[in-house]
């Protein structure tokens, strides 16, 4: 018996140089997955990280792997499935999410409702996404912050070099309220030092300030902020929750490092259990991606959903954005279909 499991990879360039604290990338290699029952085709993507070891061709490794465990399944089973598939490979999250988007995009396609319904949310809830602003020189900057005029909220990315430059470029040039991600930059005492600087810059928040290793770390800082702090690379599963509750005072669960929507619900839930608030973030993704985190946003208090904004071309008719707030529709599943 055939496996419903079939993938392929697609170069997506993007709008403009992607420079975070890690490097700089022009494009990017996501990895898309079709899952084939009863009529019905559930899309899914991957959307690697080298952060969290994967790559495209991790990725295609994985899903070759994966495929025969889909065989002879009874798909309308989908979180069944979805756990043989995340017990199948010990890591591998964004091949992993990748099948698990595509198992509840079928899942809603069958039942004819939008995943927002078969989670029990309300989709009248969804928070304002921010755009986010990477590293750049004055000039490239002032064309992002024109182009993301409609978003109430920027997300501005700094590295461990040119902080008060390039925040204060972005400041100079608008009033909308701004989040800040450092992406593992800073050390302690500088981190502090910045902090306390961006507190009189009219910031939201602080991201990952520092290495996810500096669990220590983490635990002075918090003590010290002026500004909320939120974990990011600190995290990739429910289980690791707990333990930064005294370093952050939040965290950003992503679909692609958690292995898809059952562990972020997951995630989720165990923040709220420790305290946490809770943003959901995303990679450079493309609107397939997005609409499925978008369907768990009303769950959230931040969200960060603008990858597939980054990209020249997106291939997916994506949901629509207005003024910065993501508009779920009553299509089925993940709502969301190729070009």
């Amino acid at each position: 018996m055939a496996s419903p499991l079939s993938f392929r990879t697609v170069e997506l360039p993007l709008r403009h140089a992607w420079t975070i604290a890690r490097g700089t990338s022009t494009v990017k290699r996501n990895v898309f997955v079709e899952v084939r029952s009863e009529g019905h085709v559930g899309y899914g993507e991957a959307a690697p990280n080298v952060r969290y070891g994967e790559s495209w061709e991790t990725v295609e490794v994985a899903l070759h792997k994966l495929a025969p465990v889909l065989e002879g399944r009874d798909l309308r089973h989908f979180r069944d499935v979805s756990e043989a598939v995340d017990a199948a490979l010990p890591d591998n999250p964004a091949a992993k999410a990748a099948v698990d988007l595509a198992l509840h995009d079928w899942a809603g396609k069958v039942m004819g409702v939008p995943l927002y319904r078969m989670l029990g949310v309300d989709p009248s809830r969804q928070p304002v996404t921010s755009m986010s602003i990477g590293i750049d020189v004055p000039e490239t900057l002032a064309v992002k912050v024109r182009e993301a005029a409609d978003f109430p909220v920027l997300k501005v990315k700094l590295g461990a070099d040119r902080v008060q430059e390039v925040f204060g470029t972005v400041r100079s040039l608008t009033a909308q309220t701004i989040r800040v991600d450092a992406n593992e930059a800073w050390k302690p005492d500088e981190a502090l030092a910045h902090i306390q600087w961006l507190s009189t810059q009219g910031v939201e928040l602080v991201e990952q300030p520092l290495p996810a290793a500096d669990v220590e770390g983490a635990k002075w800082l918090r003590a010290r902020s002026p500004l909320p702090l939120v974990a990011d690379e600190s995290l990739t599963k429910a289980s690791d929750v707990p333990k930064l509750a005294e370093g952050f005072h939040g965290i950003n669960v992503k679909l692609q490092k958690s292995g898809g929507i059952r562990e972020a619900l997951r995630i989720i839930e165990t923040a709220r259990a420790c305290g946490l608030k809770v943003m959901l973030g995303c990679m450079v993704e493309t609107g397939l991606g997005i609409a499925a985190g978008a369907h768990l946003a009303p769950l959230v208090d931040w969200v960060d959903l603008d990858g597939n904004l980054l990209l020249a071309e997106d291939p997916y008719r994506a949901h629509p954005v207005v003024q910065g707030r993501i508009q779920l529709g009553a299509g089925a599943g993940l709502g969301v279909e190729p070009r």
